[in-house]
This record gives C-alpha cells, structure tokens and sequence, in this order.
C-alpha cells in the first residue's frame, strides 16, 4: 500500500510540488513560532523571585550639596526616617537605577578559581532592600547593619550564580574575586526576573553600599500598605520635594512597569503569530483547493476503483493517506532543518525549548493536513462508479 501512495504521488510530482514546498514553508513558520513560544511559557512559569504589587519606584536627581559621602549616607538616612513616619509606608530602600522592569542595567565580573565570570547583574543593596521587593531568601542571611566591619566584604547571590561558581557545592562563606578584593557570600537567593516575566533571570550579585557610594543612588524603593492611593502618593511626593529642594522627582508603580516591560516581549509574539495565522489559512485553504482539484481530475480513476470492488472508506482512507505521506516527506526535510539549532546551539536557546517546539509544529501540520482532507476524501467516497465512468 505504501508503495502505491509513493508511486502515486511520483507520477503527481509536479502538482504536488507546490504543495509539498507550502507544508515546508508551514512548518519552518511554525517551528519558529512555537520556539518563541515554549521559551516564553518556560520563563513566565518560573518563579518571579520577589513581589512587585504596593511597590512604588521614586527617580530623582539630587547633588545633596555635599561631596563628602558620610553627609550623603545620613541625608539619605534621614529622609528614609522621615518616609517611614507615614504609616502607609512599609520599607524604603535607595538604590542604583537598575531596579525591576526598568530597563536599566548594571554588570559586573569578577576571577574564580582561574576563570573570569562576567555578565553578572550588580545591585546596590541597603539592609532594606529585601523588605522592600520581599525577596525569597534559600540561603544564609541577609546584610546586617554591622557589616561594614568585615575584612573581606559580604554579598548576596541569586541561585543562578551560585549555581555556576560552586554547582552543588557549598557557596556560604566561600571568598570570590581577586586577592586584593575579595568578596564572601553570606547568602543566597532566588532568581529575580527583573527583565520581564518572560525573560530568563540572569546571573545577579546584591553589595550593600559603602558611605561613598551614595552619590551614585538616585532611586529610591517603597513598599506601601495595599491601597495606597494617588492622595498618598501626593503626600509622598510633597515630603520628598520638600527634602530634596532642587531634584526632580518622578513616582511610578512597579505593577505599571511590570505591564509595559512585558509588552516589549508580548507585541512581537503577537504580531508573529498573527501573520503566521494568516499564512496557516492561506495554506489551508490551498491544500483544501488542491485536494478537491485532485478528486475532480481523477473521478475516472476513483471511478473505476470502485467498479472492482474498492469501498468507500477505502478511497477516502487512500486520499487521506496521500495527503499524509506528503505532509510527511515535507516534514523530513523541515526537520533536517529545525534540528540544526540545537545542534549548532544558534539561538543559545535550552534543547528542551526546540525539541517542545518541533513536537509541537509536527502534530500542528499533521492535523491541518487531516483536517483538509478528511471532506475531499469523504466526498471522493460518495462518488458512484457507473456515474464517474460514464463521465469519463
């Protein structure tokens, strides 16, 4: 039988071309589809690794009018003082502007046991930090306000990190970084997804600042009580202004950047999947089209099938079937094509994702492809053998 379908489709190769090129085509857009796709539910399943809700984001641009960094500390020490009398504020932390959702970034690297690890997130952290984006604490502590008198100065790692400096092993205690700065892990945390929820959380190391280092914040962090309103936030607004004579001040919500970050991931899936439905229709409607072109050219040969004794179900399994074995011989060369990716590791993309994805865009294209020739088929199998050969 399998020999007859590809005997059939070979004296058809020039119809069949174009129908054959289409399912490629088909495939190749799905493929990529539903990489982007399973890469997005993957991250977006993740655990976020802190709590954006009742966080708001303070930006100002404040010289302070002092270049000496202990004036700085105790300014900014102040003013959280002042911020915190407001009961419907929860924690306050002043930080660098690489804060969540914002676009911004800051990396850093550093030596390990003779390999340089580079592309490493660097967040300025007060003792407050962790308060304020509740982060999800897996290992040891966080800053205590006595670490300034540690000889080799505390971070905090997310999980990412950990996982690539020490693998399994123990990272508590353990002295990264060069001989003339080292550095001790005192604690480790979730992975944060400070992109977007769709983005993968990269490496990240949390420094508590030193006195001269102040200069350098201009953000400042605030955990309020749920349903805080715009009045509250006039008040807030009204307290920093009057602190900070000369800054410009802009409050924003984390749940508002957390939607428009994730729209810089979202739009473009949207409009490629969108163009690539119209292409699946497209198709759809062509093998449709070829499919019932090809019972109509060939009602003599169904005609005389059924004259010997072929049944009905029999034709409509046999057209089927061709549509099928086409759908497939499309697939073998879109899959010689699709598996390169993670063999040559293109995108830098886990296997997992193109492997789901090429799953996925087999059973889409075998389903189309059913799903079109299934009527032509059941119509083949209603053609009468005398009427079709008398036509003939």
């Amino acid at each position: 039988m399998l020999k007859h379908l590809f005997i059939l489709i070979w004296n058809k190769k020039k119809q069949n071309s174009l129908l054959l090129t289409e399912v490629l085509v088909s495939f190749l857009v799905l493929f990529a589809v539903f990489t982007l796709l399973v890469f997005n539910y993957r991250n977006y399943s993740k655990p976020r690794g802190f709590e954006y809700s009742n966080v708001w984001v303070a930006n100002f641009n404040n010289d302070l009018g002092t270049t000496n960094g202990d004036s700085a500390a105790m300014f900014y020490d102040n003013l959280r003082r002042n911020m915190l009398s407001l009961p419907q504020v929860k924690a306050v932390c002043f930080t660098n502007a690489n804060t969540p959702f914002s676009g911004n970034t800051s990396q850093t690297g550093f030596p390990y046991k003779g390999k340089d690890v580079r592309s490493i997130n660097y967040y300025l952290a007060e003792d407050s930090y962790k308060d304020a984006l509740q982060l999800h604490l897996l290992e040891g502590r966080w800053f205590a306000k006595n670490e300034g008198a540690a000889k080799n100065k505390p971070i905090v790692i997310n999980n990412k990190l950990k996982t690539e400096l020490f693998g399994t092993g123990k990272a508590l205690g353990q002295l990264v970084g060069d001989d003339k700065n080292q550095m001790q892990v005192i604690g480790v945390v979730e992975d944060g997804k400070y992109t977007n929820e769709y983005m993968p959380a990269g490496k990240a190391m949390y420094v508590r600042p030193d006195t001269s280092e102040y200069h350098w914040m201009g953000t400042a962090m605030i955990r309020v009580a749920p349903g805080s309103d715009a009045a509250f936030e006039g008040r807030l607004y009204k307290l920093m202004a009057n602190t900070m004579k000369n800054a410009n001040i802009e409050i924003t919500h984390l749940e508002d950047k957390r939607k428009s970050a994730n729209n810089t991931t979202l739009v473009p899936v949207i409009i490629l999947g969108t163009v690539s439905g119209f292409l699946i229709i497209n198709v759809a409607l062509g093998l449709f089209g070829v499919l019932w072109y090809n019972i109509n050219k060939r009602r003599g040969e169904i005609g005389l099938r059924r004259a010997v004794g072929a049944t009905g179900n029999g034709i409509s399994g046999q057209l089927v079937a061709e549509s099928l074995l086409l759908a497939t011989l499309a697939l073998l060369v879109g899959i010689f094509f699709a598996i390169q990716f993670p063999l040559l590791n293109v995108l830098d993309l886990p296997t997992g994702v193109y492997l789901w994805a090429l799953l996925f865009a087999i059973v889409f294209i075998y389903a189309l492809v059913l799903v079109c020739s299934l009527y032509p088929g059941k119509q083949a199998a209603a053609i009468y053998p005398a009427v079709a050969l008398h036509e003939d």
